[in-house]
């Protein structure tokens, strides 16, 4: 079995009543969700309900569900992908548990020749490689990204593999967006 990731470890920031910061906050996020029986793990971290966002907005993330973040907000969301495993149908059936537990709100295009996971959301993402490495897969072409790498991807089909032998951690941010 693949060693999973250590949790994520969300630090939230404040100001007090005489205007001076402090960490309001430090521990796991609220809304993090295990896959019963595989390393794959999804925590959401933090969003905002509009740009500009409030800084002294309440923490609402336990609340949020779906993959999409709120009409004109954002989410930040951080996925540990474990290396993929078994044949394309056993790939196809653990994608359509995912997004039916996790990401309804995405659309997911079940039965897709190029990969179990594609899907599209009408968002702005930044998808920033924490740890390992994963293959941002698109309808025509795919790029493998490495720690450190941060891909933008705008409203396009595309699904993420995990083809190593290592836990791979990306953070998410998305970004509400609407077609032109």
């Amino acid at each position: 079995m693949i060693e999973p990731l250590p949790p994520v470890r969300r630090v939230v920031t404040a100001i007090d009543a005489d205007g001076r910061s402090f960490i309001a906050e430090a521990g796991p996020s609220p809304a993090g969700f295990a896959l019963p029986g595989s390393p794959f793990r999804s925590d959401n971290i933090w969003r905002t309900h509009a740009a500009p966002a409030p800084v002294d907005a309440p923490d609402d993330i336990a609340a949020h569900r779906g993959v999409l973040p709120p009409a004109g907000g954002t989410v930040l969301r951080v996925i540990d992908f474990p290396p993929m495993e078994g044949t394309r149908e056993e790939q196809a059936a653990l994608a359509a548990k995912v997004f039916a537990l996790l990401y309804p709100d995405a659309d997911h295009q079940v039965g897709s020749d190029r990969s179990a996971g594609m899907h599209t959301t009408d968002t702005v993402d930044y998808a920033i490689v924490l740890a390992g490495e994963i293959y941002a897969v698109m309808d025509q072409d795919e790029a493998l990204l490495t720690a450190g790498d941060v891909l933008i991807q705008r409203g396009t089909a595309h699904s993420w593999e995990n083809r190593s032998r290592r836990m791979a951690r990306v953070a998410f941010v998305l970004v509400d967006g609407v077609r032109g």
